[in-house]
């Protein structure tokens, strides 16, 4: 059975994604295996999760995302989530769903966000949740973000209202932050009472597999992991000759047609479907071998392909 590929995982709580990491190679007995998109410890769902050699091409997955969370207003905490010290708590039994309605559309397109005390950002060598934890809070500059979609799921009144919102989202994105500056918004408070990502690098929570699920796989020996062509198709492919392709493997500049651009993906302006080189490429046989990632560039005679990642 290979190895090489991607698993999609669904991501348990209580763990951080390190120790999911830890967990899979301990049941698939194999050493390079690497996850795309940290998940906070009290979040669940997809966790891509990269296994042998595919490692190296964590960096080329899609970067857009997509969750289910609910938000509680009338109170605030340390951490955004349900997780941290509770700084207030008031009941809001007035708060309607026709005010958080009203509200929703300042955090859709492309806003500005400030990261959560409690979170990975790197501030000068240290992470916030390591600064944080010693009492010490820094000032941190505010990132744009992009929010693609908010869709109200559910909404539950009562002197502790909660809201249930469907997500989709760009890189760096904080659904904690999106609680915290709503309820801040509506002048109740609001933290996130709970987070499943439902999307991720182009995998679906629909077809995760829990850690249950993978052991019994791997038991009955079904499991098969997901192909590099299944989840980046959004960079476009090149089939090269067998000429070219003997080539590739002596790591050549390869002279290649013009035409050739990654393909269209959902969340894609139309200024972006003809990307400017230097941009990534599948790179296949004709046999449809899935041989790596190169690089296309532009010289001053042509359009050159150069092998970034040779599997």
């Amino acid at each position: 059975m290979t190895t090489d590929g991607f698993l999609n995982l669904n991501k348990p709580a209580g763990m951080t994604s390190h120790d999911c990491v830890g967990r899979v190679r301990r049941i698939l007995q194999l050493k390079r295996v690497g996850h795309g998109g940290t998940l906070d410890p009290a979040v669940t769902g997809v966790l891509p999760i990269a296994l042998g050699k595919a490692t190296r091409l964590l960096q080329f997955l899609q970067h857009h995302k997509a969750y289910r969370g609910t938000i509680r207003f009338g109170l605030t905490t340390a951490t955004d989530d349900l997780e941290g010290e509770i700084i207030h708590s008031q009941p809001v039994p007035d708060l309607s769903l026709e005010k958080v309605q009203a509200a929703l559309p300042n955090f859709l397109g492309k806003i500005e966000q400030f990261p959560p005390n409690f979170s990975a950002v790197q501030v000068g060598g240290k992470r916030l949740y390591e600064l944080a934890r010693k009492g010490e809070t820094l000032e941190v500059a505010a990132r744009n973000v992009e929010v693609f979609r908010l869709e109200i799921l559910d909404w539950r009144p009562g002197d502790f209202p909660e809201l249930d919102l469907s997500i989709a989202c760009g890189p760096g994105t904080y659904i904690r932050a999106i609680a915290r500056d709503l309820g801040a918004l509506l002048n109740a408070g609001g933290t996130l009472a709970c987070l499943t990502r439902t999307e991720s690098s182009g995998f679906s929570i629909d077809q995760s597999l829990t850690f249950a699920e993978l052991e019994q796989q791997i038991q009955e020996n079904t499991f098969s992991p997901i192909l590099p062509s299944v989840v980046l198709g959004h960079l476009g492919a090149i089939v090269l000759s067998p000429e070219y392709t003997k080539r590739w493997f002596q790591g050549q500049r390869l002279p290649i047609p013009e035409t050739i651009t990654p393909q269209e993906t959902p969340n894609n302006s139309p200024a972006n479907l003809i990307p400017q080189p230097p941009y990534p490429l599948q790179v296949y046989d004709t046999n449809g071998k899935f041989l790596g990632i190169g690089q296309v560039a532009s010289s001053e005679t042509s359009t050159i392909l150069s092998p970034q990642i040779v599997l």
